[in-house]
């Protein structure tokens, strides 16, 4: 029953909507970012050596899913929410749109009937020619159930004690208890795959992905291709070269020592380490300390590991181990002058353990550095546990992730996250957590973040003098949205100044599953403390929202405790809104100067205050500094109209247009 029941759920996700990519696309590329034009979204996010194309518009004898933008869907999950699916026999064909030697191609393939995923042939070629065979796999991909998940398709409940939203009751306390389809709540449904060309071609060749006959995938869906010209390997004669140590750069033997060995003379000599080309087997932590550590470049140095199995359980609460570089616990003083670039951390993590350690990046890093890595299928791309400070992480590659793409927890102050690109995680894409330690004047500068299938691209829990400024996110799938600014999880409360400036958001203001409304594209959650700093958004961009443009919002049971006050918006464009540019759920206040907005599904302030409904008018207040266009903000609106709909109709939006 579970496989029928497994290979009907499939059928269903497939099937959304199946129509032939238009034969006019196949000579022209068209290079997105986030899916649009590139013009769109010109100077927000990470400035990245690779060119993305969209599967829909490549040439295609395939059929195009989507758009839809429903949880649990292919579609959902793909970069502007649509992709190709192909059947043994099929292709979808690119046509570069600059001299290239490298190409990353995001797909989904079938997860195995009892889970676990399965291996299946994708075969490239180049102008006909010039074959290389892809090996996909799904052994990283599709996860089901409630959080934290679990791998295995059939599985009951994890926790039947919930309330869920597919009953809206809790099963364990229902009479009689609700039918539960399996798979329940399937996602995760992608991964990527790097490949070197061999040879450089040029702008216009044809690059064709081929699902061979025979094909042990029933299906491979194609979201998009990155091309990339990859410059050669960098070679450093003067440093600590790992093979001298005895690293096997053929990845049959592990390395964990030899790297070890390295990096002691490198700290007596006063050298850096050089990791050469090859694969490097590493099983375990490298663990750092006033050390720099270099690669031949990401795609050519490759540190991958085995997740493994602890015969004890370690004290942080870990019960596996697997391949990344940690500083050492702050509790122990953490790691100084840290120096990582360019090369690969490829994990080895299927499910996800929030005790365990086997993240890529790791431990306590002050005054240290983070450069040009690519981080693949870790728990984390990297967790950085404080107090430590003065650290930069730039210029990553961060996908694939079961859980964040970064996140700085506790003490972690006077740092940078700039240019880093990050796609594809199982949770926050960027967070900032201020869990019991204040975290102070962090920066979350140019990154683009894209498909978190949960929570948000951008998620700050607490803080102070923080700055998230010129960032892209598009894309977040569900229980969260482009940027959240949220007093929950334990954290400290936000003090200072707080400054969101010049950020574009894509195709955000989701769908709250739980809730059953809609989130803005930005939203400020009040669940534990109030939110009262001194907090500006300026200069964003909110392009093409599924429902609002900007909620605040207090959880029901906290609605008369917490509120969210002196919230200064100015100087923003909205492009696109199902429902609203505001929508209002809690108690506080926010004044609105140069804020333009058109297409706008429902009416512009939506105002519910605290559910009270008070004769004297909402609990939430509005001012008007002017210069607000569009019409969304009408005179009849303030300064504290109830204007309350709970689910108000969405009205999906066209697609977003020059201004």
């Amino acid at each position: 029953m579970a496989r029928r029941t497994f290979g009907a759920v499939l059928v269903a996700v497939l099937t959304l909507l199946s129509v032939a990519a238009p034969a006019s696309a196949a000579d022209r590329p068209v290079v997105t970012r986030a899916a649009l034009d590139p013009g769109l979204v010109a100077g927000r996010g990470a400035t990245v050596g690779f060119l993305e194309q969209e599967a829909e518009n490549a040439r295609t004898d395939g059929a195009v899913l989507g758009p839809d933008r429903s949880a649990y869907t292919l579609p959902a999950e793909a970069s502007g929410r649509r992709a190709v699916r192909l059947t043994p026999g099929q292709h979808v064909e690119f046509t570069l749109p600059a001299a290239a030697n490298a190409i990353t191609v995001r797909y989904s393939i079938p997860d195995a009937p009892q889970g676990g995923g399965i291996t299946a042939p994708l075969d490239v070629t180049v102008n006909g020619a010039h074959r290389q065979r892809m090996t996909l796999t799904s052994q990283y991909s599709w996860l089901y159930n409630q959080y934290p998940f679990t791998n295995n398709p059939a599985a009951d409940l994890l926790h039947p004690d919930w309330w869920i939203t597919e009953c809206s009751c809790v099963p364990a306390a229902t009479t009689p208890p609700p039918v539960i389809t399996k798979p329940f709540r399937p996602s995760h449904f992608y991964d990527e795959q790097r490949l070197l060309l061999g040879k450089t071609y040029r702008a216009g060749d044809k690059v064709r992905l081929t699902v061979p006959a025979g094909s042990s995938a029933a299906w491979t869906v194609v979201d998009l291709l990155d091309s990339e010209l990859v410059a050669p390997p960098r070679v450093d004669l003067f440093a600590a070269n790992a093979l001298f140590f005895g690293a096997d750069p053929t990845g049959k033997r592990d390395s964990a020592d030899a790297i070890d060995r390295a990096i002691t003379f490198a700290k007596r000599t006063h050298l850096k380490v050089y990791l050469p080309p090859g694969t490097y087997q590493v099983n375990r932590h490298i663990v750092v300390d006033d050390v720099t550590i270099e690669g031949a470049g990401s795609w050519y140095t490759i540190v991958k590991g085995h997740e493994v199995k602890l015969d004890v359980p370690a004290p942080d609460g870990s019960v596996h181990t697997g391949a990344g570089f940690y500083g050492k616990d702050a509790a122990a003083g953490g790691s100084h002058d840290v120096h990582l670039s360019g090369f690969t951390i490829e994990g080895d993590v299927r499910e996800r353990i929030d005790t365990d350690q086997v993240n890529g990046i790791g431990g306590a890093l002050s005054d240290s550095t983070v450069d040009g890595l690519y981080l693949h299928h870790t728990k984390v791309g990297l967790w950085f546990d404080g107090p430590m400070t003065n650290t930069r992480v730039t210029n990553n590659v961060i996908t694939d992730q079961i859980a964040d793409g970064l996140n700085f927890h506790t003490g972690v102050t006077d740092s940078l996250v700039s240019n880093n690109f990050v796609r594809n995680t199982g949770d926050d894409g960027l967070a900032i957590w201020s869990e019991k330690i204040e975290n102070a004047r962090n920066t979350f500068s140019h990154n683009t973040v894209q498909t978190p299938v949960l929570a948000n691209g951008i998620a700050l829990y607490g803080g102070a003098d923080t700055t998230v400024s010129g960032n892209l996110v598009a894309d977040p799938i569900r229980e969260g949205s482009a940027i959240q600014v949220g007093s929950r999880f334990g954290a400290e409360p936000f003090t200072g100044k707080l400054r969101i400036a010049d950020n574009t958001t894509v195709r955000a203001g989701t769908f709250e599953l739980n809730w059953r409304i809609g989130l803005g594209a930005i939203w400020f959650y009040a669940l534990e403390k109030d939110i009262a700093a001194d907090i500006e958004v300026t200069g964003g961009h909110f392009l093409d929202n599924t429902y609002n443009a900007i909620m605040l919002v207090s959880d029901f049971p906290v609605k008369d405790k917490y509120s969210i006050t002196g919230l200064k918006f100015a100087d923003l464009r909205v492009d696109g809104a199902g429902t609203s540019v505001l929508s209002a759920r809690s108690a506080g206040s926010a004044s609105f100067r140069n804020v333009d907005a058109r297409n706008v599904g429902a009416v512009g302030v939506n105002n519910c205050g605290s559910f009270n409904f008070p004769p004297t008018g909402s609990e939430f207040s509005v001012t008007d500094l002017g210069g607000n266009d569009g019409g969304w903000l009408a005179p009849w609106e303030l300064p504290n109209t109830i204007t309350c709909d709970d689910r108000p109709p969405v009205v999906p939006p066209p697609a977003p247009s020059g201004w």
